[in-house]
């Protein structure tokens, strides 16, 4: 069954500007300027400004699948939001039984060596993708610490050092070595 219409709203806090011109939408912050092309969902998207800055989202005679897009659009804003204002933080944590798996960082945190996994010589390079900065964790031994402002960019970095050292031939369940993400959050606290 097709709906007429379907709309989703949703608050820009102050001190964010959005603008949305042909389903491109550009969101900056204090921590800088992030953009997304959006061009392949069919749906209405604006910009209304008032006494606070609202984003409605509406599909027009849409079918169910096509009416799920409203919630992906809206929490792809809002994430974007939240990464112009905070940021995110993403910390990955290396596990293992027997052989220490030796984490370099180098270019200034733009890249990954990982070292000694499993006791193999094979060196591995991850590098990061563009606005994400990694570095060693001074308060926890074996914790590296992805940050940058948007969500795709260091979930995805995090998922290539994980997948950078599968464990093969062997039984997963009874080797467990690796480097995994072990919290996800935002660079500045929601208190400050």
């Amino acid at each position: 069954m097709r709906d007429v219409l379907k709309t989703e709203e949703l608050e820009i806090p102050s001190g964010v500007e959005i603008s949305v011109k042909s389903r491109l939408i550009t969101v900056t912050g204090p921590r800088g300027t992030l953009s997304k092309n959006v061009r392949h969902v069919d749906m209405d998207i604006r910009v209304v400004k008032g006494k606070t800055t609202k984003v409605t989202l509406a599909v027009w005679q849409g079918g169910r699948k096509h009416v799920a897009c409203l919630n992906t659009i809206r929490s792809l804003i809002n994430n974007m939001v939240t990464g112009v204002t905070k940021g995110f933080r993403y910390k990955m944590r290396s596990v293992y039984a027997h052989f220490p798996i030796n984490c370099i960082i180098q270019e200034n945190g733009t890249s990954v060596e990982i070292r000694n996994f499993l006791g193999e010589k094979t060196v591995r390079h991850v590098s990061m993708l563009t606005g994400v900065e990694v570095s060693e964790s001074k308060a926890q031994k074996d914790e590296l610490i992805l940050e940058g402002n948007d969500i795709d960019m260091v979930s995805q970095s995090a998922a290539s050092i994980q997948g950078a050292c599968p464990v093969r031939n062997k039984d997963i369940r009874k080797f467990l070595d690796g480097i995994y993400v072990s919290d996800k959050g935002t660079i500045l606290s929601d208190d400050a």
